[in-house]
């Protein structure tokens, strides 16, 4: 049997997290693109420590989700990947970022 619902509980601010960016990796990536133009693959990896595959997952997750581009192109003929926040991404990360404040700020001392 399912509990009564009690309209006088407060809502739960950490419903409203965005689940994307709050997964740890896809949270240190994004707090890197929020401060930069744009990022480049190897320098990502290696600033994150995460691994070839585990990066570009976690890539591919905030790419399908609109919060990064990436864009593939060569220099001096040797392949360069270059990751950036996309607008709809930069909002997302400032929401993200204001509700963490709201529910860490209500935490008692």
């Amino acid at each position: 049997m399912a509990e009564p619902e009690d309209k006088n509980l407060p809502e739960d601010p950490l419903a409203e997290i965005d689940a994307l960016i709050h997964a740890p990796s896809r949270l240190r990536v994004m707090t890197y693109l929020y401060v930069v133009d744009s990022i480049d693959f190897v320098y990502l990896k290696r600033m994150t420590g995460m691994s070839w595959g585990n990066l570009s997952t976690h890539l591919t997750k905030l790419e399908e989700g609109g919060y990064i581009s990436i864009r593939k192109s060569f220099q001096d003929k040797k392949p360069r990947t270059m990751i950036e926040m996309t607008d709809e991404g930069r909002q997302a990360f400032r929401r993200y970022k204001d509700d963490m404040q709201q529910v860490l700020g209500n935490l008692p001392d």
